[in-house]
């Protein structure tokens, strides 16, 4: 009998770490990891998304993200957003931006930029992040992750939430969603595609859905509504000429 208890306790233990679910920091690691990993760290990523061409140049703890809207032939609006602070020039003069409106612009730029070097950024200190369980999208069986942000270092819209659908097999994005609070509010949902890598690092596009009227639809249960498709398609997400340079530490 007391062999028995022995065994059974041990076997209750093995089946207890079998079933047992990685943390979300640990998912959101790999993921950084199987993306590019350090290679962010040090790196100067250039793309074209619809009419504005963006830079992000991060080196040593320090970065710079521009954003370059073409007006004419011989005229550019700049927007450069670095570490301290945000500037915006027309050609080499530079632009003076009232505070009101300065942290909009600052988003936009960083929204985009965020979006097109996913999951790089899941680990800022202002992300918090937590592990909702599983959920199984053609017949793979994904790590759903729920991510909040801090008020402090944020950013301008810190209130918007998001998941995230992490593919265990790759550890690729192939899903995500987020709930948006400026305009209005809504609900987005996204599908990755035409995942590929340059210099070491991987870029998804993505199809934007949208929630159909009418449907009772939260962020939580949005994937149930992917699934059984009462989502339409709202835009595509595809960031154009996108290089990468490697640079020295």
């Amino acid at each position: 009998m007391l062999r028995y208890t022995i065994f059974l306790g041990v076997l209750i233990s093995i089946t207890s770490c079998a079933v047992k679910e990685p943390s979300a920091l640990s998912i959101i690691d790999k993921s950084i990891e199987s993306a590019g990993g350090e290679l962010y760290q040090n790196a100067e990523i250039t793309f074209d998304f619809r009419d504005h061409s963006y830079r992000v140049k991060r080196q040593n703890g320090l970065f710079e993200m521009s954003r370059f809207t073409y007006l004419s032939e011989d005229s550019t609006i700049n927007d450069f957003v670095y570490n301290y602070g945000y500037k915006r020039f027309l050609n080499d003069s530079m632009i003076s931006v009232p505070d009101s409106i300065a942290p909009r612009y600052k988003a936009s730029v960083n929204s985009v930029i965020y979006f097109a070097c996913l999951p790089y950024g899941l680990n800022d200190h202002a992300v918090e992040k937590s592990l909702l369980g599983r959920k199984e999208i053609n017949r793979i069986s994904y790590y759903k992750i729920r991510v909040t942000f801090k008020e402090q270092g944020g950013g301008e819209d810190f209130q918007d939430q998001f998941i995230y659908w992490v593919n265990p097999e790759n550890y690729n994005i192939d899903f995500l969603a987020y709930e948006y609070f400026s305009d209005g509010g809504g609900l987005r949902f996204r599908q990755a595609f035409n995942s590929r890598e340059v210099s070491g690092i991987r870029f998804n596009d993505y199809i934007n859905f949208k929630p159909k009227t009418d449907l009772d639809v939260n962020l939580e249960n949005i994937d149930d509504h992917f699934i059984a498709g009462d989502l339409e398609e709202l835009s595509r997400i595809q960031t154009e000429n996108v290089s990468v340079s490697i640079l020295s530490k």
